[in-house]
């Protein structure tokens, strides 16, 4: 699904220039759940940058199923984003005075498959669905809580129906439970095929995906596989220890 052939980035501010990528090489099969972590400075945000076409290498390649999207103009890139990559971030941008349904009907209106209204509300409803949020649809974010405004960004990244989910800390606004929901829906959303890619400074979350690779100063410092935790498993053991402490009278 994606593969990065010696990525380097550098940004420069006068005679200053700052090696923020030294030589990236990835590959990322199909259906992976990969989490990437590392301190401030570590590059990881380049990267992610990079790897949804939001910025281009300096140098190297990138192919995403199998196109080198690190020569395409910016009309070709912004296609790529609409189309291959669905994004979710911490602060969720949504529109604020508009629907939650409206928000994830967003992405089509600048979908070049022209689809009919009938069919955006369709889908947006059904990506609505998948997140467990069908009833909130009229609701406008200030309606909703901080889980379900992220529930909404996810259904809005899926509407187009992306080959890869792209999330740069999707918890870190988020309280633990509502963190493992969050969780819980990317673990589903990945056996059901969806290649997804998460930047996280959270170990306890990044436990939840299946491959962990840790970036410093530009470079792959660590990659190696991972026995996922099972976040259903997890908000189960949640709910049976909190019934505890209240059958106990602890507040």
């Amino acid at each position: 699904m994606i593969d990065l052939r010696k990525i380097t980035k550098t940004y420069r501010t006068g005679s200053l220039a700052v090696d923020a990528l030294r030589g990236i090489s990835l590959q990322v099969e199909a259906g992976a759940f990969t989490t990437i972590m590392g301190s401030s400075g570590s590059g990881k945000s380049t990267l992610m940058n990079i790897l949804g076409c939001l910025d281009k290498p300096g140098s190297g390649q990138y192919f995403l199923k199998g196109d080198d999207v690190s020569g395409f103009d910016k009309t070709r890139l912004s296609q790529v984003r609409n189309e291959t990559i669905g994004f979710v971030f911490q602060n969720f941008h949504l529109l604020p005075r508009t629907s939650a349904l409206e928000n994830v009907e967003l992405p089509l209106l600048y979908s070049r498959a022209k689809l009919s209204w009938k069919e955006m509300h369709k889908r947006a409803k059904e990506a609505l669905e998948i997140v467990g949020l069908a009833d909130r649809a009229d609701h406008t974010p200030n309606e909703l809580s901080g889980g379900q405004q992220q529930r909404v960004a996810i259904a809005r990244a899926l509407v187009t129906r992306p080959a890869v989910l792209l999330a740069d800390e999707p918890t870190g606004n988020l309280d633990s439970r509502t963190s493992l929901e969050i969780m819980e829906i990317f673990q589903r959303l990945n056996k059901q095929g969806l290649t997804i890619l998460m930047v996280s400074h959270e170990p306890d979350i990044a436990r939840f995906s299946r491959r962990i690779i840790i970036l410093r100063d530009g470079l792959i410092r660590s990659d190696k596989p991972n026995a996922p935790r099972d976040a259903v498993q997890v908000l189960a053991n949640w709910k049976d220890e909190t019934e505890l402490i209240e059958q106990d009278g602890v507040t």
